[in-house]
């Protein structure tokens, strides 16, 4: 008797178990997905780093369903440590551009070959690593005060010029996750802190950060401190990335549905991105990821040290739709270069 009461108590908690796994599920499984494509990315300078253990977390278009496209500005945050940052991305897939939110991780994960620039040239991170419960920063391509911060080194890092905004898909980046990024899908993973969460949330109640008022060229595109958009820490953009076509569908046209069939960009499915009813906070996951140490790069990528010049602006139009897919936007981006030697970037001048 006493056996079969044992056996009814592990059914019943095998049934909360699953049903807090489906749950879960469809949390990670459902995301937002538009029709139309991010601008190409703003062309700024990376604010100097405040302190030790500051780490550096790229600028992105997040989405609004009232105005659409709005630029959250790059910024500092105090890093869990041992930890680094993934940035999120736009994937096209099935007919949407659909959000992969971005996540902290002992690895860097993919994050759809986007150069985000300051270190993140499309693969890996080269701005800097753990050393112990130390971070050291890659004075190559990270701002940082030998007077503040003493734990800097420097190293040629992989340079991938371009300003496109979105992967797969016509005028998308072509890139696809390494080995060591799917590898990296087991690991754990954390969300966005609060700050990260909060900074974002801020930058959608300000209109000068839709794409539909800055053109793709956002007075504040990057802030020394998350959440501070003050003078004295925002940096505004110097160009646009690209020509900025204004879209042909209004935002509510352009949304998709939040659906588990609507999977973007390279992985599998995509992360959420909660929808932002005038808020813009983000709902993060886990992808796949790659080492963080050194540098490794893509077919038909070269390494280059970017303290050297590179251009500042590029065409950026979105894709064309296929006969099957929905009517695209006017944010076109010419395909991508196939990757030639790039120029070389001027130290701390921006991405």
């Amino acid at each position: 008797m006493k056996r079969n009461e044992a056996v009814v108590r592990w059914l019943l908690l095998a049934v909360v178990i699953l049903s807090f796994s489906a749950a879960s599920f469809s949390q990670i499984a459902v995301g937002i997905s538009v029709r139309i494509g991010p601008p190409a990315l703003p062309v700024y300078a990376q604010p100097i780093c405040p302190g030790p253990g500051y780490f550096w977390t790229p600028g992105y278009w997040g989405w609004n369903d009232d105005a659409g496209y709005y630029w959250v500005p790059g910024t500092w945050v105090v890093a869990p440590v041992g930890m680094l940052w993934t940035p999120g991305y736009w994937g096209w897939g099935g007919g949407f551009y659909a959000w992969h939110a971005g996540y902290w991780g002992p690895h860097i994960g993919f994050y759809g070959g986007i150069n985000y620039g300051f270190g993140y040239g499309g693969v890996g991170f080269g701005g800097g690593e753990w050393r112990g419960g130390a971070f050291y920063y890659n004075r190559s391509v990270t701002n940082v005060s030998v007077t503040n911060v003493t734990n800097v080194y420097t190293r040629t890092v992989v340079v991938n010029e371009n300003h496109v905004a979105f992967n797969g898909g016509e005028g998308g980046v072509a890139a696809r996750p390494t080995q060591q990024e799917q590898a990296a899908e087991h690991e754990h993973h954390t969300a966005a802190l609060a700050e990260q969460t909060q900074h974002e949330h801020l930058a959608s109640q300000n209109r000068q950060n839709f794409a539909s008022e800055n053109h793709g060229r956002p007075a504040i595109a990057a802030t020394a401190k998350a959440g501070d958009f003050s003078s004295r820490s925002a940096v505004s953009a110097r160009s646009a990335g690209g020509e900025y076509h204004a879209p042909a569908m209004s935002p509510k046209e352009a949304r998709g549905p939040s659906t588990p069939g609507n999977k973007g960009g390279s992985n599998d499915g995509f992360r959420p991105f909660s929808k932002p009813s005038n808020n813009g906070g983000a709902t993060n996951g886990g992808s796949t990821g790659n080492t963080a140490h050194g540098n490794e790069s893509r077919p038909n990528e070269t390494h280059a040290n970017e303290s050297r010049p590179q251009s500042e602006s590029h065409t950026a139009h979105s894709p064309q739709p296929k006969p099957s897919a929905p009517k695209q936007n006017s944010h076109r981006s010419s395909p991508p270069p196939k990757r030639p030697s790039p120029p070389k970037e001027p130290h701390h001048k921006g991405r």
